[in-house]
């Protein structure tokens, strides 16, 4: 078993000055730590009828869990993105808001859903790809993700949901 937590880098002052950013792309070079990733992902929950990944980082591993699980795929990606009818859901950012789009037949009704991204720091992209699949009536079964960064309430706001994550990690305070 590898070391997942020593492939996963610290990079001061990104996106901007005192943020530290939680840098996964050493983990993504590696092919037995990102395979690894998968698998122990896969474990964390139930087989589900698809998956919803979150764009972008989001899609290394949905795909990757939708390929072992044999489910469909379901991108969900930044406003104008995606082709033909769409729902949208509005989040707030730090800053403002974004949104986010799934396509109109992308969850049938009572399907079960897991939605997964790379990492979860405060819920918001998670809680508005769980407003999309509302929408289209799937049932959310797990939401999943590679690394919570812990106290950032994250989890808190996403209590009404099972949340899986692989790594957890602290917050690191710049000094």
């Amino acid at each position: 078993m590898l070391d997942l937590r020593a492939r996963i880098r610290d990079v001061p002052d990104f996106p901007r000055r005192g943020i530290i950013f939680k840098d996964i792309t050493p983990l993504l070079s590696d092919p037995l730590a990102l395979a690894q990733s998968i698998a122990q992902m896969a474990e964390r929950v139930e087989c589900p009828e698809a998956v919803v990944a979150i764009e972008s980082r989001g899609f290394v591993f949905g795909a990757g869990l939708a390929l072992r699980w044999h489910v469909p795929f379901v991108p969900a990606r930044k406003f104008g993105k995606l082709p033909g009818r769409t729902v949208r859901q509005v989040y707030s950012l730090e800053y403002g808001e974004d949104t986010l789009e799934l396509h109109a037949d992308a969850i049938q009704p009572g399907q079960r859903v897991v939605i997964v991204d790379d990492l979860l720091a405060t819920g918001g992209t998670a809680l508005a790809a769980a407003g999309l699949v509302e929408q289209l009536q799937g049932r959310i079964e797990a939401m999943l993700f590679l690394v919570e960064l812990r106290g950032l309430g994250g989890r808190e706001r996403l209590a009404r949901y099972p949340v899986e994550a692989l790594l957890e990690l602290e917050v690191a305070a710049k000094a």
